[in-house]
């Protein structure tokens, strides 16, 4: 294939590459993945205003995300499992993230661990926390972040219980995968990947196993994930994690006006307006859709980020017209990992920035800190 020019490129070339059991995880939302449809269409649906005859030189995609200087407004967002796209996932992510001046994201569920991804990278990256039932637990995660130098903590809000994914189900999901006829004959079509994961021993979840009390196989391992989320988790628990943490605190699954403010009034330094890319409460609106909402309503006292449906440059633009000072993508870069390792989520973060930057200046704008809603149509 030539060098893909568009994410729906590297998405068709995962797909050839990656066991279907983990493309499928990538590529789902829960249920009848309506959430997980309405999140794409409807930034297609917003439509952007031309401009000629402007100046369209010296062209900047540079700001700040929760103060931290960024070549353009977006983050690799925290994915569960990312190191099963394509062996040492989260690594290789960290590592092109770092180079092309934008921050990484890790998963508490990753399969690469916290200090793994410390071992390669030389500058911080952020850590995503989910709260589990052993507040022990939580607070070794989090001392663990602080020992690796993250920047960032991502508390998740919405995984307190974890949404119906029926591809995953039917799937039968896990990491390591479970040596079925049905499993074995997936991993042999995709011999690339097969060969590459022989040469890595990281193939379970990394923040996890060694960490935890109690797991010595894939049952138990697979217990923990499903059983440890802590659906009593209140905003009363924020404020621990963040007198824990003492550092930048970002509340991701916020989708509601109410919510905001609430996440608002503890003070966080940001907000991702998010609904888990489709995979939690099927039926809930666009990520997109509530942003212009929670932004009129709290973006005076809390930074507001988004993440959700983003396939392209222009759906960045377009969120940072609406008013994010910040955007996550997930998928993209997941498609990119698996088609191409490293290279492939590099190539994912070009064709996001050419895109990003050929559209603004298309709608009359030099400088993303310049882009709002008059760019909307």
């Amino acid at each position: 294939m030539t060098k893909p020019l568009t994410i729906a490129d590297l998405k068709k070339m995962a797909q050839r590459r990656v066991p279907k059991m983990f493309f499928d995880y990538a590529d789902s939302g829960a249920w009848t993945e309506s959430t997980y449809a309405a999140n794409e269409a409807d930034f297609r649906d917003i439509k952007l205003r031309q401009r000629v005859l402007v100046d369209m030189t010296n062209r900047t995609l540079e700001t700040t995300m929760i103060g931290q200087k960024v070549s353009m407004p977006v983050a690799l967002a925290p994915t569960g499992m990312t190191g099963m796209q394509h062996a040492d996932g989260e690594m290789l992510a960290a590592r092109a993230a770092e180079e092309f001046g934008v921050p990484f994201t890790l998963s508490t569920m990753s399969i690469c661990s916290i200090e793994d991804v410390a071992s390669v990278t030389t500058k911080p990256f952020w850590f995503q926390l989910y709260v589990m039932r052993d507040r022990g637990f939580v607070l070794d995660l989090i001392n663990r972040a602080k020992a690796a130098k993250c920047s960032a903590l991502v508390l998740t809000a919405d995984l307190q219980i974890i949404g119906q994914r029926h591809k995953d189900l039917r799937n039968g999901l896990s990491a390591p995968p479970k040596l079925t006829p049905k499993h074995i004959w997936q991993m042999a079509t995709r011999p690339f990947w097969c060969m590459e994961m022989m040469k890595t021993k990281r193939r379970s979840f990394g923040n996890i196993v060694g960490h935890a009390k109690g797991l010595a196989d894939l049952p138990s391992i697979t217990t923990f994930a499903n059983e440890q989320f802590d659906p009593q988790l209140s905003w009363r628990d924020v404020a621990w994690i963040k007198e824990q943490w003492g550092g930048p605190l970002i509340i991701k699954g916020i989708l509601d006006v109410e919510d905001a403010r609430h996440a608002a009034e503890t003070g966080a330094d940001a907000i991702i307006v998010s609904n888990h890319g489709g995979r939690q409460l099927d039926g809930a609106p666009s990520s997109i859709s509530m942003l212009p909402k929670i932004v009129d309503a709290v973006a005076d006292r809390v930074e507001v980020h988004v993440d959700g449906g983003i396939r392209s440059g222009q759906d960045v633009l377009k969120a940072v017209a609406l008013g994010a000072r910040g955007t996550y993508i997930g998928r993209p870069f997941l498609y990119g990992l698996g088609a191409m390792g490293k290279d492939g989520v590099t190539r994912a973060l070009e064709i996001i920035r050419k895109e990003m930057d050929i559209t603004m200046a298309l709608c009359g704008k030099r400088d993303i800190k310049d882009v709002d809603s008059s760019i909307i149509a």
